[in-house]
């Protein structure tokens, strides 16, 4: 594996697996993420850490599963909110994180756009995390709120990360050292108010002298802006000759918003694709997500891998590859490498996937209202309650959309799969609410 090479992690929010043209879409435009696949590999089967925004990020930072750290469901700035959740309030900066790993290796480190990690009073920044430089929204430092909160900002936010980061890298190469940086969009997360000019692309589907715009037409105008501001970083990769150089990422940390939510009720047009679930939901709708790597030179240029099954826990072990350096035998991560699958052929995962979402009660269709923990591994996922009122056992691949429950038939990988589970919950901190709770919290075993 090369060494020294450069790392660009680029992650939407709350984008779905189907709202790409690569993935299928048939009217959302997004020529720039096309030509990334064409120019590297798109993967059918990569799954985020959580279904919702503050765990998936923890996960993919740690390389563990989030509940492993405590952070069970999205961040407030309330303390006492977080408590009712049974959540800490920021992800422990004493944690093992890639950027910290990456830095004392000799990267530059950087972070533009959504933090979501914790912006209680008191949170540490997110330089204590291992970043040279940073710039950020839902943060303890409070260095870009003037987009997040501000409706005449918030529809240029995914230009103004962008140019934060392309002046990153620009930086980087004339000093001529190696960059990690983490490019982590606001958008397509509620709510979403896109200018005129962003939505001209979309209009044929909104109705003639209806005085409001279409939720495909606010939708699909900003995930055509996060494509033509991608293809803006891979332009300026280009030209400075880093292409060969440096492998770039891109995903959603979940699956996307339902219109049952008030603040996209206008906007939420966003597809996962064949799969059921949406966000919250542990089914594949809200935690299956695109990506695509392009690393010219290295990852085989038009590859589609169908077969690997991989996470974003696997990528603090897969960062520490690619740059050549080992992980800590202090930390533990429950994801792999999966670097060989990057850059070459699709192999099945040694290590299992898990999840779990119990904060809040699933919003939308009934259909996607999964149970509270679930956890892949080969072929057969398992989704369950802990008190087993509802327990479901899914093959897949034959079974994409989660429709066909056969835990009857196979009680032995159901009593294998959920030992595992129930075994890993039990080894998390545990969920310490406050007497806020109420209704909106699951009840774990003994509580």
């Amino acid at each position: 594996m090369k060494s020294r090479t450069n790392m660009v992690f680029i992650m939407a929010d709350d984008m779905g697996w189907g709202d790409l043209g690569c993935y299928g879409h048939e009217r959302i435009r997004t020529p720039n993420l096309d030509r990334m696949a064409a120019e590297g590999k798109l993967f059918t089967s990569y799954y985020c850490a959580s279904s919702v925004c503050s765990p998936s990020r923890a996960g993919l930072l740690t390389g563990q599963f989030p509940g492993s750290n405590g952070i069970h469901d999205y961040l407030t700035v309330d303390h006492e909110v977080n408590a009712a959740k049974g959540t800490r309030d920021f992800l422990d900066p004493a944690v093992t994180t890639a950027p910290r790993l990456l830095k004392g290796a000799g990267y530059r480190t950087g972070h533009f756009g959504k933090w979501h990690l914790g912006n209680t009073p008191g949170a540490p920044s997110p330089f204590e995390y291992g970043y040279d430089m940073q710039r950020t929204t839902a943060s303890s430092d409070h260095n870009w709120d003037d987009y997040a909160g501000n409706p005449s900002l918030r529809p240029y936010s995914t230009k103004m990360i962008t140019d934060e980061s392309i002046r990153y890298i620009e930086e980087c190469a004339r000093r001529g050292d190696p960059f990690f940086l983490n490019v982590w969009y606001q958008d397509p997360h509620a709510v979403l108010n896109p200018p005129e000019e962003l939505m001209i692309d979309y209009l044929r589907y909104t109705q003639e002298g209806v005085p409001y715009r279409s939720a495909p037409t606010i939708y699909y105008s900003v995930i055509s802006d996060i494509d033509r501001n991608v293809g803006r970083i891979l332009d300026a990769i280009g030209g400075l000759g880093l292409s060969k150089d440096t492998v770039v990422m891109f995903t959603s940390d979940n699956g996307p918003e339902d219109m049952e939510i008030t603040n996209a009720a206008h906007s939420a047009a966003g597809s996962p694709g064949p799969f059921r679930g949406r966000k919250r939901s542990l089914y594949d709708g809200g935690i299956r997500m695109p990506f695509l790597v392009r690393w010219e030179g290295t990852v085989p240029a038009g590859t589609i891998d169908d077969a690997s099954v991989i996470g974003a826990v696997d990528m603090l072990p897969t960062f520490c590859e690619i740059a050549g350096i080992e992980v800590p035998e202090g930390h533990r991560p429950d994801g792999e490498s999966v670097a060989d699958i990057l850059t070459g052929s699709g192999r099945a995962r040694s290590k299992p996937l898990v999840w779990e979402f119990a904060c809040h009660p699933m919003f939308g269709h009934v259909i996607n209202r999964s149970p509270v923990l679930a956890i892949r591994r080969d072929r057969w996922k398992l989704l369950m309650n802990p008190e087993r009122d509802r327990v479901e056992l899914y093959d897949i691949p034959a079974d994409r959309s989660e429709l066909d429950n056969t835990a009857a038939d196979h009680p032995d990988i159901v009593a294998e799969l959920s030992k595992h589970l129930m075994a890993w919950k039990e080894s998390c901190p545990p969920l310490v609410r406050s007497s806020k709770a109420g209704s909106n919290a699951y009840p774990w075993p003994g509580e």
